[in-house]
């Protein structure tokens, strides 16, 4: 059997699972997390920082660590780090790699690199190619790329398989989604979705932070905002606050010697309550309204014919989130799911759907087909700069379309279409995919020569399009020429980086092993020579302590500043001295 994983690409945090027997199971990192952080920092000597190692420094190395990155996915954002620039593609890799590693050594197969990973549901076709070229740097075989509440819902179906309409209510750090899916016989139909990109709890975690800097400011006479380590620290406890506010009706921030202000240091304490925190977050809650009743409508059914409604997403844990689902369907949340988890947990069976079979994947007895959606429209602009609109949103994927156009002008020889995602009528007011370009067609008057476009839309949710003039019945390619999409040798090039950044890790974790290593065997033979010493052969012990003395030499340095004549060298001292030392070294030491 093929082994796959599941991988939840998160704004804030990432998580990984796969299918051991017949059950998706979460995956722990090396750090004994179940999700990751989604924190990449570089540090100063050229460390490369992922999870919770880059969280841990941010305050200290802010300009240097880089958060939400998924917020800028598909677009021209870039972390400049020294003389480099990463894009976001690079930045997700290596968030993905290190999920792929800590997958490998948990299921101890170093042959996994299939993997289904998770989007938005409205991220657009920019987004979702992005996310897969992620996934290829990353050294990843994306098998598909699905939606964070399809793969929720089909965590839930696989324990419910009774027939019912379930709204999937996705808050995470970054972005919103909801979906309205129907489960009935082992089929995952999704009927409609809806969302906002650019609405999580990092804005939640904005407002608070501000709420706390104008404190600062207000009580200290200090702008916290002015010093990036300040704000740092502001940001971190902001977040913190959001997540005890949770549970608890009021938290305290305690910040000592945040800054230096005019009267001296600042030790900045201020409590926060709950009802405080709602009311600054209430507009961006209300924020989801919109999405849901769209979803709903788009569906064609009421709130009231919901059978099931999922919180998704760490956000979803603040109660007033909750009410607000609950105000608005009349229904309380579902408890049967882990919002932290079942992203990753879905996609993971969709991993092993694919790897393992045509169509279907047997669990638990029961066979469970996914039926997605295209979540935004697909247009081209036509004369006077309207969106015509090809495909409508929430069409099942994957779908094909093909249309007839024509020349706009006499004699043209060559037609450019601009290929369009969104809903509003105006082309200049969705967003550009591609520009396509169809040339070398037969010269005569405008609205003679008969051009066929066809757009199909892949079970990825990813566009691509063909075109063949009938006239002459020549078949022409397009490329897609998107700006913010890496090419392939780019691709090829941010590959090679990431493994040569493998390799070096490697032998970076290697150096801190064989220094640890020498280190210990120091103390050990000290400690045996403290024990020992007046029954050794006088000889023997004055050998061990020349061998001793040899290796303390390089463990006496800071391992970074070991030249690797120098890390020879202590090898070689390790070897010796284990050699001379083994007898002496007692049992319960090793």
């Amino acid at each position: 059997m093929s082994m796959a994983i599941g991988i939840d690409l998160g704004t804030t945090n990432s998580c990984v699972a796969a299918v051991e027997g017949d059950k998706p199971t979460v995956i722990a990192n090396a750090e004994g997390m179940r999700t990751l952080p989604s924190v990449v920092a570089f540090t100063k000597d050229g460390e490369r920082l992922v999870g919770e190692p880059a969280v841990r420094q941010a305050v200290m190395n802010p300009d240097r660590t880089f958060a939400s990155v998924k917020r800028h996915m598909g677009t021209d954002w870039r972390a400049h780090v020294d003389e480099r620039d990463f894009t976001p593609q690079e930045i997700s890799a290596m968030l993905l790699r290190k999920l792929k590693n800590d997958a490998r050594a948990y299921l101890d197969d170093e042959s996994i690199c299939d993997a289904v990973i998770t989007v938005p549901a409205y991220f657009n076709d920019m987004q979702r190619q992005a996310t897969k070229d992620a996934g290829r740097i990353a050294g990843l075989n994306v098998l598909r790329i699905i939606n964070e509440p399809t793969a929720a819902a089909l965590a839930y179906g696989l324990d419910n398989e009774m027939k019912q309409k379930v709204m999937v209510y996705d808050l995470g750090g970054g972005t919103f989604d909801v979906s309205i899916i129907d489960i009935s016989e082992g089929v995952i139909e999704v009927m409609s979705t809806s969302g906002n990109n650019h609405l999580g709890g990092d804005d939640f975690d904005e407002v608070l932070a501000k709420h706390l800097a104008d404190v600062c400011k207000r009580d200290f006479n200090f702008d916290c905002k002015r010093v990036p380590e300040a704000w740092a620290r502001i940001r971190e406890a902001a977040e913190k606050a959001k997540c005890e506010l949770s549970s608890a009706d009021k938290t305290e921030v305690n910040l000592p010697f945040l800054g230096q202000g005019a009267s001296g240091a600042v030790n900045f304490a201020c409590t926060v309550t709950r009802s405080e925190f709602e009311s600054m977050i209430a507009s961006l809650i209300e924020l989801t309204t919109e999405p849901v009743e769209q979803a709903l409508y788009d569906a064609g059914i009421a709130a009231s014919e919901l059978d099931k409604v999922l919180l998704v997403g760490g956000s979803t844990r603040i109660p007033a989130v909750a009410a607000k689902v609950k105000s608005m369907t009349g229904k309380p949340a579902s408890q049967s799911i882990n919002p932290d988890e079942c992203v990753a947990q879905g996609a993971a069976i969709q991993a092993n759907t694919l790897a393992n079979a045509a169509n279907s994947l047997s669990v638990r007895g029961g066979d469970i087909l996914l039926l997605d959606v295209c979540p935004l429209s697909l247009a081209i602009e036509t004369v006077g700069g309207v969106a015509t609109r090809l495909i409508e949103r929430n069409t099942t994927l994957p779908t094909h379309y093909s249309q007839i156009f024509t020349t706009a002008a006499a004699f043209q020889t060559k037609v450019e279409i601009k290929v369009l995602q969104g809903e509003r009528p105006m082309a200049a007011d969705n967003k550009m995919i591609g520009n396509f370009q169809l040339k070398g067609i037969k010269r005569a008057p405008a609205g003679v020569p008969q051009i066929e476009v066809s757009f199909d839309i892949d079970a990825n949710g990813i566009v691509t399009v063909s075109a063949k003039d009938l006239g002459t019945g020549n078949e022409q390619s397009i490329t897609i020429e998107n700006d913010q999409r890496m090419s392939d040798a780019e691709i090829e090039a941010a590959i090679r980086d990431a493994e040569t950044y493998a390799a070096e890790d490697k032998v970076r974790r290697q150096n801190w092993e064989d220094y640890n290593e020498a280190g210990r065997l120091v103390r050990e033979v000290d400690a045996a020579i403290a024990r020992q010493g007046k029954t050794m052969d006088k000889e023997k012990k004055r050998e061990i302590k020349k061998a001793a003395n040899e290796l303390r030499r390089y463990v006496s340095k800071k391992q970074e500043k070991l030249t690797d004549a120098d890390r020879a060298a202590m090898k070689t001292a390790a070897d010796s001295l284990s050699n001379l030392a083994s007898d002496i070294i007692s049992p319960k030491s090793e």
